[in-house]
């Protein structure tokens, strides 16, 4: 459960992702990778900047009643809990991508919904967060991709034409790049 919870492993995963959505959308990706990174951004920013602090709900590790009954394998963290931005985090980008890429990525969809719900859980085991701390902060991020992704939607349909699909000169729709629609 540590590991999972380790920047030193999502980081990394993360920029392999990020690679792999620039490999593959090309010239698309201008537009995903920055609305996909204000997901997560904004996600983050509001659960840590606005939630944790307004609610000042200690953490579980924190807790004086909880505390002792705990094993705590790899510390404790900040000392404010309501919400997890862990959860917040991953699942901006889950949603985001889940609601932006075509069906046939549902393999990719899956990965990205289990390793979230993985590092999510982690978060609960280690004792850092109670497991309402995750679920609001899963909500939150969700919320804040489903507004990001709409902002893809609109923005794609106005730079590429009707259908997402890049334009010709002449207005008309073109085909669409190979794998995009």
């Amino acid at each position: 459960m540590v590991f999972c919870s380790e920047r030193t492993v999502w980081i990394p995963a993360y920029v392999v992702l990020l690679g792999l959505l620039v490999w593959r959308y090309r010239r698309r990706a201008l537009l995903l990778l920055p609305l996909l990174l204000l997901s997560v951004g904004l996600a983050d920013v509001i659960s840590s900047r606005f939630f944790k602090p307004f609610f000042a709900r200690l953490r579980p590790c924190h807790d004086p009643e909880l505390s002792a009954t705990l094993n705590l394998v790899n510390g404790c963290g900040g000392q404010f809990g309501f919400m997890s931005s862990h959860a917040a985090n991953s699942f901006a980008l889950v949603a985001f991508l889940w609601l932006v890429l075509p069906r046939r990525f549902w393999w990719a969809k899956v990965l990205v919904l289990f390793w979230a719900a993985l590092m999510s859980y982690s978060r609960i085991y280690l004792g850092a967060h109670y497991p309402s701390d995750v679920l609001a902060g899963a909500a939150l991020g969700s919320a804040v991709a489903a507004l990001c992704a709409l902002a893809y939607e609109y923005l794609a349909r106005r730079w590429w034409g009707p259908l997402g699909h890049p334009t010709t000169k002449t207005g008309g729709a073109a085909a669409p790049p190979a794998g995009l629609s």
